[in-house]
């Protein structure tokens, strides 16, 4: 048994180092002089049709892509904090918004809560082409095109967010609830102080899934954002990938570097929310 467990742990290993493999292709190229980039990528780059010859550590290390990126690129910085701008805002109204209805769902009954539920989910399996031209037209007659509200305001709305909530809120046992309606606890205190707390890893992992969607939009900002000064980051690497291949890589390393400190920090608190979630009747 202990040489068996010992096997799947390697096999587990090794199946994360080769996830990681593109990540740290691009934390190497990103520390690569631009020549040796070249000579590396060409046929990537569309520069020529040589074979690639990837390397997860340069030749000659050099920060040069990242100082241009970092101290000469004043429009990455402008695009970063536009990304900002229409993510968080986002989340705090998936919080706000979508927390209350997926309770609602999950411990209410009322009259076509079924068929509402439905509609919840056949919108949520839509993908964004079948109702981009609808979104548009509510937009531009709420007069929100070309700006952060065009992708803040249709985002608080989203419904992926409410089915993933109200999965995690079905599991809070029933037996609190009542206890604390004995207790004379009426429904908003029992939702900020049972729901909330016990459904916390559906709550985390809606908005982690939500954060990510929206950092790495591209549709959503081509289709409502006309103004390239309010472009997310997502989109510049798009813009600079054609002149500046090399400052792609850094910019691609440095646009990781948000998301992944984020599941980091959260990870731990999920997997503290995953335990009191596990509390049985």
């Amino acid at each position: 048994m202990k040489k068996k467990a010992h096997s799947i742990t390697i096999i587990l290993w090794m199946i994360c180092l080769f996830v990681w493999i593109p990540f740290l292709l691009m934390a190497g190229a990103a520390l690569m002089p631009e020549d040796e980039l070249y000579w590396r990528y060409l046929s990537v780059l569309g520069l020529g049709k040589e074979r690639v010859r990837a390397a997860l550590l340069p030749s000659y290390p050099s920060g040069n892509t990242l100082a241009e990126l970092l101290f000469r690129s004043p429009g990455f910085f402008v695009m970063f904090w536009n990304s900002c701008i229409q993510v968080f805002p986002m989340l705090l109204g998936q919080l706000i918004i979508g927390a209350p209805a997926a309770w609602a769902f999950a411990r209410f009954d009322f009259a076509g809560k079924r068929w509402l539920f439905g509609l919840y989910i056949l919108l949520m399996v839509l993908p964004f082409q079948i109702t981009q031209v609808s979104n548009y037209l509510v937009l531009d007659r709420m007069g929100l095109l070309n700006s952060h509200l065009a992708l803040i305001v249709p985002g608080i709305w989203a419904t992926f967010p409410v089915f993933i909530m109200e999965k995690s809120f079905e599991q809070v046992p029933e037996v609190l609830i009542e206890a604390a309606r004995l207790d004379g606890a009426g429904d908003v205190y029992t939702f900020l102080h049972i729901g909330l707390p016990l459904g916390y890893p559906g709550i985390v992992t809606a908005l982690m899934l939500s954060f990510i969607d929206g950092w790495n939009s591209l549709e959503q900002p081509i289709t409502y954002l006309k103004d390239k000064r309010l472009w997310p980051v997502s989109l510049y690497l798009m813009d600079i990938a054609e002149d500046k291949a090399s400052v792609a890589f850094a910019a691609a390393l440095v646009c990781c570097i948000l998301p992944v400190l984020v599941y980091v920090n959260v990870w731990e608190e999920l997997e503290q929310g995953a335990a009191m979630a596990g509390i049985k009747q």
